[in-house]
């Protein structure tokens, strides 16, 4: 699923102003049933691609090993999952969110912060602890920390304040 961030295209962008009031995104972001958005596990902005960026030789990170690191979290949450016939983190029920995902007290101190200052719902916790899950496992973290929250609620854009 893909949308602009609002009428124009451009709020948030560092190069173009955006020629919409804060109730013109507002509307336009409404259109979209809040249900529906928490039902999303990652929302991001991505920017426009610059023609340096494009045309570079030089370029980020190597396919191959965010590849392999993926599919290494892959066989952690596989192995993980096993006994429940599940695959991945974003099929993990209630009662197992509370045994696998497990967070040291300062990850669970910046959750409980990010909750009540974004007026999170309980759907939007669980897919912030689901994906921080995840995150944690790329990293091979047998604990959710206050790092992976942070990179979670950062998925989570359109739960924020225009």
């Amino acid at each position: 699923m893909a949308m602009k961030p609002c009428p124009c295209g451009y709020y948030g962008d560092p190069e173009k102003e955006c020629r919409c009031t804060p109730q013109m995104i507002v509307r336009y972001r409404s259109k979209i049933s809040g249900p529906l958005m928490d039902r999303i596990d990652i929302h991001i902005a991505v920017p426009a691609v610059k023609y340096r960026e494009i045309s570079s030789e030089t370029g980020g990170e190597k396919s191959d090993s965010v590849r392999d690191r993926v599919i290494k979290a892959r066989e952690i949450q596989l192995e993980r999952l096993k006994p429940h016939g599940l695959y991945c983190n974003a099929r993990l029920s209630q009662k197992q969110i509370k045994s696998y995902c497990v967070r040291d007290d300062d990850a669970e101190s910046l959750l409980e912060s990010a909750f009540r200052r974004l007026g999170l719902s309980a759907r939007a916790y669980t897919r912030i602890l689901k994906v921080a899950r995840t995150i944690a496992d790329i990293e091979a973290s047998e604990i959710i920390r206050p790092v992976h929250i942070s990179e979670a609620i950062q998925y989570r854009m359109l739960d924020r304040a225009i």
